[in-house]
């Protein structure tokens, strides 16, 4: 039995391939991906894993907000792509458009997985915000849980941050990438960029995606930031001091939040910012506790056991209900 997630992430589409006991991973940037074929994204994804397509028996798919639908459907079922509109926070390359559309177009039995939002399952408090979290990060949060973990928050902290809350093994709530703790790259729109907006200076897309802490610094990319962090060049360690700081803000709010439901849980980081160890020795600091990490590719892998579990029969995943087959 063989089955794929896929983590449409902000840089990179991260491809993750259960196997009977092993798991393989690969990642295919966005710009690349944007200039290939629905062929030869298929192929590659072939060639990667060494899996031909008719091998595949179920595929889960995130894509962009997923803020269009709230149950784990076929992909086939979708309106459009599953997202109420193109405009929204985030960098727009093309390339998961590409590979969501190689994917429902190709035969290969696929399922979406939706973002959390007002039409979600969540607890009805955090339905303030329109939106909460992207599919990718309940990859994440199903990876944790299938990892045995009922009560946890899980910090996923790389170009933006978003933090869930998961209680007795459903997901509660989260805070999405441009309502709290700012990343490398996206963060919230503060005083300043608002009136950046309102002045027509530029857009709040473009204020979403400079809001970052990068923006703290003279680099241009998070390969320079991470460089300079590593020889210790004190405006570096400044972006890093900044992004922990909020992370940690943020876990202690959503630890807050799962004390309502009796709990405060065990602390995970994810994504590629919270590898570095830095990062990880100063939310220790702050939170007075050690957080579990996981790497890049835990989105991936939670997807594929999506697929996994889903293609088992599970009609529910983490509290979001399953409409497949």
């Amino acid at each position: 039995m063989s089955f794929i997630g896929i983590d449409h992430g902000t840089t990179a589409i991260r491809f993750a391939l259960i196997q009977e006991n092993r798991v393989l991973t690969f990642e295919l940037e966005r710009a690349r991906a944007a200039n290939m074929s629905k062929n030869e994204i298929l192929t590659y994804i072939e060639d990667k894993f060494e899996i031909q397509r008719t091998f595949i028996d179920l595929v889960a798919l995130t894509y962009s907000m997923g803020d269009d639908f709230s149950t784990i459907v076929d992909v086939r079922n979708l309106k459009g792509r599953g997202i109420k509109s193109i405009e929204g926070a985030g960098k727009r390359i093309g390339g998961g458009t590409k590979v969501f559309d190689a994917i429902r177009y190709s035969g290969i039995p696929a399922v979406a997985i939706p973002g959390l939002h007002t039409k979600s399952k969540v607890d009805p408090r955090m339905k303030v915000f329109s939106h909460l979290t992207s599919p990718e990060k309940l990859g994440v949060a199903y990876h944790i849980r299938c990892l045995g973990y009922k009560n946890f928050v899980v910090s996923d902290i790389s170009s933006n941050t978003v933090t869930v809350a998961v209680a007795e093994g459903k997901v509660i709530g989260a805070i999405d990438a441009c309502i709290f703790a700012p990343g490398i790259y996206q963060g919230p729109l503060d005083l300043q960029a608002i009136r950046d907006v309102n002045s027509g200076f530029r857009t709040a897309n473009q204020a979403f995606i400079e809001a970052g802490a990068l923006k703290m610094t003279t680099f241009k990319d998070r390969e320079e930031l991470l460089s300079a962090a590593k020889k210790g060049e004190s405006l570096a360690l400044l972006a890093l001091d900044t992004v922990a700081l909020f992370a940690a803000m943020e876990i202690a709010s959503m630890q807050l939040f799962l004390k309502d439901y009796g709990t405060i849980g065990d602390i995970f980081l994810a994504g590629y910012v919270a590898e570095v160890e830095y990062i990880q020795k100063k939310i220790n600091e702050h939170l007075g506790q050690e957080c579990l990490c996981l790497g890049r590719w835990n989105a991936a892998i939670g997807c594929a056991e999506i697929a996994r579990d889903v293609f088992a029969g599970k009609k529910e995943i983490i509290g979001v209900d399953v409409n497949y087959p």
